[in-house]
Parts: C-alpha cells; sequence; structure tokens
C-alpha cells in the first residue's frame, strides 16, 4: 500500500510558476511510475506528466509540455511538478499518482492517488 500527500498548490498570476511536492510513504517499488493529473469540476481528469520511477524517463501531455517539468527524488520518496508560464487554463486540481510498470495516460489505469491540490491561475 502506498500512501501520497501533495503541497504546493496556490495562487498565482499568468506567467508565473509554482511547484507541486508529492510524497509517497509505504513501499516504492523499483518498477513504479508516477505521475500527475489534474481535474477542472465537471470535466474528466486529465493526464499531465509521467516519470519513470528508477530510470527518470519523461513524458508529457502537449498541454503542458516545455512548461512543466516532472522529477523524483527517490532517497526522499518524493515527486516534484514544476509548472513554469502559467495560464488561467492551467487551473484545476492537480492530483500525483503511482502505479506498477508502464506508462498509461489513462487515469483509470493508475492504483494509488494523492488527495489534490488546488492550483488557481488569474489572469
Amino acid at each position: 500500500q502506498v500512501q501520497l500527500v501533495e503541497s504546493g498548490g496556490g495562487v498565482v498570476q499568468a506567467g508565473g510558476s509554482l511547484r507541486l511536492s508529492c510524497a509517497a510513504s509505504g513501499r516504492i517499488f523499483s518498477n513504479y511510475v508516477v505521475g500527475w493529473f489534474r481535474q477542472v469540476p465537471g470535466k474528466e481528469r486529465e493526464f499531465g506528466a509521467v516519470c519513470l520511477w528508477t530510470f527518470g524517463s519523461t513524458a508529457y501531455a502537449d498541454s503542458v509540455k516545455c512548461r512543466f517539468t516532472i522529477a523524483r527524488v527517490v532517497v526522499k520518496s518524493t515527486m516534484y511538478l514544476s509548472m513554469n508560464s502559467l495560464k488561467p487554463e492551467d487551473t484545476a486540481v492537480y492530483y500525483c499518482a503511482i502505479r506498477n510498470r508502464a506508462i498509461v495516460r489513462d487515469p483509470s489505469g493508475w492504483e494509488y492517488w494523492g488527495q489534490g491540490t488546488q492550483v488557481t491561475v488569474s489572469s
């Protein structure tokens, strides 16, 4: 069992930056994959970024590519999402998640989730 706790959300002006953190507790296996998703009320949860826990390979949704960076610090069991050049359309609740093995962009394929942290970008 893995528990995830996000932090770092808040209100920022368009063009600004935020860094989200996600602390994991429990057993993190070397073949785990970590990711960030976001959700706006009334819409489906959408994929943002993913990272292989051991090798660090990453992939991004087109909507955040070149603006967001996912990273993890293995010894701290913590993952991060650095968000730059934020836009009002980035406003959402951001969730971190962990799954076993494969990179999957469909949120229904992920096993463990954090409680979410609100990011609001004002214009």
